[in-house]
């Protein structure tokens, strides 16, 4: 769905217009003798290679995209296990996008047809006034999430987001050869034909949101720096963290391959596995202060069996099994980082030792908009190279296959990147 306000104008075609809370919500216009290949959600564990019709310009500062590359985020595998509530049979999947632009709103000023260019995972707008996208929250944009549920369940809307089910907006994902992007000048980035779309395609999500977490924690020269999950955003968490000075990093995860990768491209930082001896037990021998920042790159999808039960009979939405672990490392006075995603509520978390340590906390989806400016030089620059973290790449017909391999954690499987528009993909 797009979300518009009552003094845009919009381009005259037969959408079905209604009014919400939020503003004017414009249904999406498609172009019937078109084609678009999608990937589509029908339920845990069931996506599916259905073709739709091509999405249209429908509202004047809306840009439509032909897909080069679309990654799967670990985020998706909430959604690929049904661990998040608001999908509906047929939504399209996909957050992580990158591609030509194909056609263009007539309000759209910095972007034209034939442009490359990145999309952020987060849907931002260009209304006076939106008081998050005012402040560079573009995560938490007022106009583009009309979800009434949300608003119930958080006291405020975040913004829409690609593929990521009803209660971000539900907008179509971008795993598909074609996907419309609302508000194209705030939420796309030109990117050059120098760079391959495997060092940009991050700039849609992971390495914003690994550097996101190094922000949140504040993490400076010298920084004793732990990093539970060794996926794509603790890795690239890591990285931003090494280019920041920290004095250590350590990363934590329970897949021996995972670590080793992350050595491999990163010999600098120092990894653990926790299932041999537990993580706390370890971080104690290695750091007996504790670690002035922690960063938690896992959400919801670890759970002990206590949580598991209880997630099972509806008693909680998400375990505080990680973010409590995270509580007890963490030095006196220290920051911890939270990117992770977590949807609902969560059981026995302890606010005491939060409390009495000092420790302070920030957490959120991260405002990819307002990190591009920093980011794109340092992969122009060579300075960092999110691409490290793909192991996969495969044409879209074979989504299927790459949801498996990254939620079973097989073939080595760290990072699958799809190609929907292969031929043009650089």
């Amino acid at each position: 769905m797009s979300t518009a306000s009552a003094q845009t104008s919009s381009i005259e075609t037969p959408g079905h217009i209604r009014r919400t809370k939020a503003g004017v919500t414009i249904t999406p216009f498609y172009d019937g003798a078109k084609p678009n290949k999608t990937l589509q959600w029908f339920g845990s564990k069931d996506v599916r290679i259905i073709e739709k019709k091509k999405p249209m310009v429908t509202d004047a500062q809306d840009v439509v995209l032909r897909v080069t590359s679309s990654a799967i985020c670990g985020s998706d595998l909430h959604l690929y296990g049904n661990y998040i509530s608001g999908m509906e049979k047929g939504d399209v999947l996909g957050h992580e996008f990158m591609g030509v632009v194909e056609s263009v709103g007539p309000e759209v000023q910095t972007i034209k047809v034939g442009d490359r260019v990145v999309s952020a995972f987060d849907i931002g707008c260009n209304k006076i006034p939106c008081t998050a996208c005012s402040r560079e929250v573009y995560s938490g944009c007022d106009n583009t999430n009309d979800s009434e549920k949300q608003a119930a369940l958080y006291g405020h809307r975040t913004s829409g987001i690609y593929g990521y089910t009803h209660l971000t907006g539900g907008w179509d994902g971008g795993q598909a050869e074609y996907v419309r992007v609302p508000f194209g000048d705030r939420n796309l980035l030109k990117v050059p034909r120098s760079l391959s779309d495997t060092k940009v395609l991050f700039l849609s999500d992971i390495f914003p949101t690994g550097w996101h977490a190094t922000e949140l924690g504040k993490v400076g020269p010298g920084d004793v720096v732990a990093i539970w999950g060794c996926g794509p955003v603790g890795m690239l968490a890591a990285a931003s963290a090494l280019y920041k000075k920290a004095g250590r990093v350590i990363m934590f995860d329970n897949q021996q391959y995972r670590l080793d990768y992350a050595k491999k491209h990163m010999p600098k930082i120092e990894v653990i596995n926790f299932t041999t001896t537990p993580t706390l037990a370890q971080l104690a021998q290695m750091v007996p202060e504790g670690p002035d920042v922690c960063i938690e790159a896992v959400g919801m999808h670890y759970a002990d069996a206590v949580h598991k039960v209880q997630m099972l009979a509806m008693m909680e939405q998400d375990p505080s099994n990680i973010l409590n672990e995270i509580i007890m490392a963490t030095r006196k006075g220290g920051r911890i980082g939270v990117v992770g995603v977590y949807a609902g509520f969560t059981n026995q978390f302890n606010i005491g030792a939060f409390m009495e340590k000092g420790l302070a906390m920030a957490a959120g989806q991260t405002p990819c908009q307002k990190y591009w400016p920093v980011l794109l030089p340092l992969i122009e620059k060579g300075m960092i190279d999110p691409s490290f973290v793909i192991s996969h790449e495969m044409d879209l017909e074979k989504a299927p296959e790459g949801y498996k391999i990254f939620d079973q954690k097989t073939d080595g499987c760290i990072k699958v990147v799809l190609h929907p528009n292969p031929a043009m993909a650089a």
